[in-house]
């Protein structure tokens, strides 16, 4: 389930929950916040920037890396001129010209 920040919308008027802004769970599903669940004051969905663990993929040297690409299956290919590149990994065909 996501994590979704809440803030308050009324500066002068909240409870130490909602003073600094909130994060809640919430079901895609589920309805989004328009009051404080403790003061029952107005409050609003703030978006953020998704957080991404860079462990989880490794390094960008290690996952373009041509094993691990053809390792997972796909075909990168390097421009070589105007219009025409040439495989550097993976199955296909060797060269692919747009004209």
């Amino acid at each position: 389930m996501p994590i979704y920040t809440y803030e308050n919308l009324n500066k002068d008027q909240h409870c130490t929950y909602c003073l600094g802004g909130f994060d809640v769970m919430q079901k895609l599903s589920d309805k989004k916040l328009t009051h404080c669940t403790y003061c029952g004051y107005p409050v609003k969905k703030i978006i953020r920037s998704v957080n991404l663990q860079g462990s989880i993929t490794g390094s960008s040297q290690s996952t373009l890396s041509q094993k691990n690409i053809e390792k997972q299956g796909f075909t990168q290919y390097r421009k070589v001129g105007k219009g025409k590149y040439e495989k550097s990994a993976g199955k296909g065909p060797d060269t692919i010209d747009a004209d």
